[in-house]
Order: C-alpha cells, then sequence, then structure tokens
C-alpha cells in the first residue's frame, strides 16, 4: 500500500514540476525527479532478495533533486532518494547527494558535500536509470544490492579537465577524500546477518582518483579508476557457534578494502559499445573470532543502439568471479575454493534488453538474464541464503520489466 501512495505522491510532484523551474531570490531553481516500478520472475532460484522465482513486484525506486546556478562558476544541489528491492531500502529515504560546486577554471574545480563517488563509467550516474537502455546494470561490476553503498561519499573532489598538446585528446580527473556511510538496508548488512551479525552503522574513510581520455579519435573514451577503504561496522552479534550465550556488542574493521577499475567507450551516432574490468580485494574478519578474504574479479563488454527515436536495444555479458578465503572460526561457516569455475564462485549472466519511450516522460524496458553460477560468497552478488533455504541452483534465468517516469 505505501508503495502506491508513494507513487501518487511522485506522480503529484512531476505534475507540479513539468515546469522545472522556479525562483528564490532571483536565482532559477531546477526541479528534476524520477519514479520506476519493476517486476522480476525467475525459473530456479530467488534473486536480488526478492521472491522471484514466484514473481515479485518489489522492485521500486524514485528520486527528486533540486539545483541551482548560483553565479558563473557555484552552483549547488541535493537529491532525496528511497526504494524498496526486496528485503533492500525497506522504504527507508536518504539523501542520495548534496553538492557545492565550484569551478574556477575548466581545469580546476571543487565539489563539497556529499559526492556523488567516481568510479568507473556508471557508478556516479546510477541515479539516471531513464538514460539508459537496461533495467540492470551488467552486476558483476555495478550490483544493484549495493547501490547505496558506492553511491557517494561526505567529503571534497578536486576535478578538471586538462587539453593535451598537439590535438593530442583531452584528459579528465577527479581526486577525492571523505566519508562512506553506507545504509544499514543494503545488500552488506543484510548478507552478513546469516551469520549472527546486526549492524547499526558502517562506513569510514575513502579516497580515490579517476582519470580519463578522451582520445583524438572521435568518440572514444578510456580511464582508469582506484579507491581505497577503511571501513568500520558496529552493532551487535550472536554467536552461532554458542547460540545460548546470547546477543553481545560487535565491531568490526577493514584490514583491506581497495578496487582498481578500467574502461573504455564508444559512442558513433546511435551506436554505444562499453567494456569495464574490475579487480576488488577486501580482508574484514566479519566475525568475531575470524578472517575472511573476498577477491573478486569482474567484467563486461556491452552495446546498445537506438532503432527508432521510440526504442532501443541493447545486450552485454557480464562475467563476475570471487573466490573467499576463511580462517579461525569462519572455517565453519565457509571452506575456501580457489576453482573460480564452481558455480558458487561466479556468476556469468547474458543479457538482452529493450526499451520503448512511449513519450518523452514514460519509458518501459524489457530484460532477459540468463545465468551460470550464483556466486556466493561473503560479498553479495544478488543470491541470499535466506531466500534459498534449500540450497542454489547451478543456472537461473531472469525476466525483468520495467516502467518509470521522469521529468
Amino acid at each position: 500500500m505505501r508503495r502506491w501512495i508513494l507513487a501518487v505522491l511522485w506522480l503529484c510532484l512531476a505534475q507540479l514540476g513539468m515546469a522545472q523551474e522556479f525562483k528564490v531570490a532571483n536565482r532559477t531553481v531546477q526541479v528534476h525527479g524520477f519514479f520506476s516500478q519493476g517486476f522480476a520472475y525467475t525459473d530456479r532460484n530467488n534473486w536480488l532478495t526478492m521472491n522471484t522465482s514466484q514473481g515479485s513486484g518489489a522492485m521500486t525506486d524514485m528520486g527528486l533533486n533540486m539545483s541551482s546556478q548560483l553565479t558563473d562558476k557555484f552552483r549547488v544541489g541535493a537529491q532525496v532518494y528511497d526504494r524498496n528491492l526486496g528485503q533492500l531500502g525497506q522504504w527507508h529515504p536518504s539523501l542520495d547527494w548534496a553538492v557545492a560546486d565550484y569551478r574556477f577554471t575548466n581545469w580546476f574545480g571543487i565539489r563539497a558535500g556529499k559526492v556523488k563517488t567516481t568510479l568507473g563509467l556508471y557508478t556516479d550516474s546510477q541515479d539516471l536509470d531513464f538514460l539508459r537502455v537496461f533495467a540492470l546494470l551488467p552486476q558483476g561490476v555495478y550490483p544493484t544490492d549495493l547501490r547505496d553503498t558506492t553511491m557517494a561519499h561526505a567529503g571534497v573532489d578536486l576535478y578538471g579537465n586538462v587539453p593535451l598538446p598537439h590535438h593530442f585528446g583531452e584528459l579528465s580527473y577527479t581526486a577525492y577524500i571523505g566519508h562512506r556511510s553506507d545504509s544499514i538496508y543494503s545488500g552488506y548488512p543484510y548478507l552478513v546477518q546469516q551469520w549472527g551479525v546486526l549492524f547499526r552503522e558502517l562506513g569510514g574513510l575513502q579516497y580515490g582518483a579517476d582519470f580519463r581520455w578522451s582520445t583524438p579519435l572521435k568518440g572514444v573514451l578510456i580511464g582508469a579508476s582506484h579507491v581505497n577503504q577503511a571501513l568500520t561496522g558496529k552493532g551487535s552479534f550472536v554467536n552461532l557457534l554458542n547460540p545460548a550465550g546470547g546477543v553481545v556488542p560487535y565491531e568490526t574493521s577493514t584490514k583491506k578494502d581497495w578496487a582498481n577499475q578500467f574502461y573504455a567507450e564508444y559512442l558513433y551516432r546511435r551506436l554505444r559499445l562499453d567494456a569495464e574490468y574490475r579487480r576488488f580485494y577486501d580482508s574484514t574478519p566479519y566475525v568475531p573470532g575470524s578472517a575472511v578474504g573476498t577477491d573478486v574479479r569482474a567484467w563486461y563488454a556491452m552495446g546498445s543502439y537506438r532503432l527508432h527515436k521510440h526504442l532501443e536495444i541493447g545486450s552485454y555479458y557480464s562475467h563476475y568471479t570471487a573466490l573467499n578465503t576463511f580462517g579461525w572460526l569462519a572455517v565453519a561457516f565457509g571452506p575456501a575454493t580457489t576453482d573460480r569455475s564452481l558455480p558458487r564462485n561466479h556468476v556469468y549472466d547474458k543479457v538482452v534488453a529493450a526499451r520503448v519511450d512511449l513519450n518523452r516522460f514514460v519509458y518501459l524496458k524489457l530484460e532477459g538474464h540468463f545465468m551460470d553460477g550464483y556466486g556466493f560468497g561473503a560479498y553479495p552478488n544478488g543470491f541470499y541464503p535466506q531466500q534459498n533455504p534449500h540450497g542454489f541452483q547451478p543456472e537461473t534465468r531472469a525476466l525483468v520489466v520495467k516502467t518509470g517516469f521522469k521529468f
């Protein structure tokens, strides 16, 4: 019921916001928003914390943002966001981003506040679903169940564009440092509940950089990103080996947490081609007295083409593998393996999609997933034992239908 109340509220806001701007103290304030509703069905494993094997419509998100260009060089803006994705989000609205941006020159600017994190092609544009043909980005690199942990950081960015000599293109850079605050309604806190951990807060230091080169070849961009993190989680814990001991305070911190990402993009008229590779490593004692290491390697190749002003099609292949090492008490919960070809250590996802733009505000997306493996481990990737109490099947086919509007 709450979902439909919120949908009606967003429709009312959309009607108010069709003008998309108003004046405050002689400054123009632009207003934009979006709402989407999805449905997912899988033939075998339940997926993305939803009971998709029976079909699930628990796939709703919405956002509303305002921004203003105060001077030629100074801009401010913010966005509120809410979602319900199965067991994630659970209708807890959040401040998605809120930023003050001052651009001194083309080659140097500063952004401060809760700033979108620049990591690869799409981390800082995950809220712009209405611009893409796909209902879900490649899950190996951009898992939707981790959206609200990767989207933004509270801190400062330095950025700029530097023209290269001899007509050799342009180099864009972003360097940032800040605090990452994870939602306790995200995929990772939900995943570790199976081990008796309940988070009250999760976050910590995050710093990194992104460099992208707009090459002399028209439409060709290549880039690389790196991020380091030092995260701490606090909450409560029930030792599953001694449940009679009751609930005790819980705190854990990452020993290592970093990611490297390399990407390329090609744009030509109605054609778009993307490819990315991501390596992520984390070492964290998730459960007191344990040691867990996670080594994720993922890549995808993706393409889309607009056939008509109302129709766009696309496809991608997402290749995800994860190896987990367990030490001390964690050995009881998951034996280590070194074979990435095992279904528990990978997800290979073949995807076909189509998007129909009914008008400039409303769209409909249809998407088929053909997945090999379920990639279950200490890092969320769509498949959770809480929704699959009888274990996992090695293959999953999924249909995703998504409709939405933006203004």
